[in-house]
């Protein structure tokens, strides 16, 4: 229970509270849970955005009030570590200066740049999946932005200095990511009614385009820090949910 405790606290704002103490192999308890509590916000998001729907609300604003909702929830942690992170890949200095950039608090041109994109994809791939009635995709897409933080937290070391790095950094075993990738994608086939491909290849793709963009942090930055662990989560959801809100050819 000290897992599931810490993995709500650490990736919510619900009223839950951590254990006192977190070491390494609580740590990596709970990021072995994070993809449940991707399911929670997945699931929470989907209910908003059918809600909202109902009530009249356009569906490209509800898309929008829906990004804004997890943002709110999640502490704006992950689009926070999205906007440190590409400001500090955007830097020509060394990692040092990179990390550095990264701590420094504010956003810059890459950060705010990255951030609009982001959240747009989001919201107007949100608003498609509410036209087409693909609330199954919206959790899906939720949730496995959370399975990429285990992926994340397989074979990268720690950036220097960043502590949250060190407590969860190469915690995950190959068996953790293989198994959660698998029930991401097994879950996929039933995302897109008529179409059973698209939410395999949807969750393949993000969960493929967050590992890249860690590896390449952990060359540029040194390593593994939450920044990047936030922006990974962003960019696997922005590229899972845009590939199921494709329109599927019929007849």
């Amino acid at each position: 229970m000290n897992g599931v405790r810490l993995a709500i606290s650490w990736l919510t704002v619900l009223p839950v509270r951590g254990p006192d103490a977190v070491d390494r192999p609580a740590a990596a308890r709970a990021i072995l849970l994070a993809p449940l509590v991707g399911a929670l916000l997945g699931a929470g998001a989907a209910a908003l955005l059918g809600a909202l729907s109902r009530a009249g609300a356009s569906t490209a604003l509800a898309g929008l009030l829906v990004v804004g909702a997890l943002a709110l929830i999640t502490r704006g942690m992950h689009l926070d570590g999205l906007a440190d992170t590409l400001d500090g890949l955007g830097s020509y200095g060394p990692p040092e200066r990179a990390r550095e950039i990264m701590k420094s608090g504010g956003a810059g041109p890459f950060g705010v740049a990255g951030l609009v994109f982001t959240i747009g994809v989001q919201a107007f791939s949100f608003a498609a999946l509410a036209d087409s009635g693909r609330w199954l995709a919206v959790a899906l897409a939720v949730a496995t932005g959370r399975v990429a933080v285990i992926l994340a937290c397989r074979g990268v070391p720690a950036a220097p200095g960043t502590g949250f790095g060190i407590l969860v950094a190469d915690t995950q075993s190959a068996l953790a990511g293989a198994a959660w990738s698998a029930i991401a994608i097994g879950l996929a086939v039933l995302a897109v009614p008529g179409c059973a491909w698209l939410g395999p290849l949807a969750v393949v793709l993000g969960l493929a385009a967050s590992a890249i963009l860690v590896r390449h942090c952990a060359r540029r930055l040194g390593g593994l820090s939450g920044d990047v662990l936030g922006a990974a989560v962003e960019t696997t959801v922005a590229v899972a949910a845009a590939v199921l809100s494709l329109a599927v050819p019929t007849g």
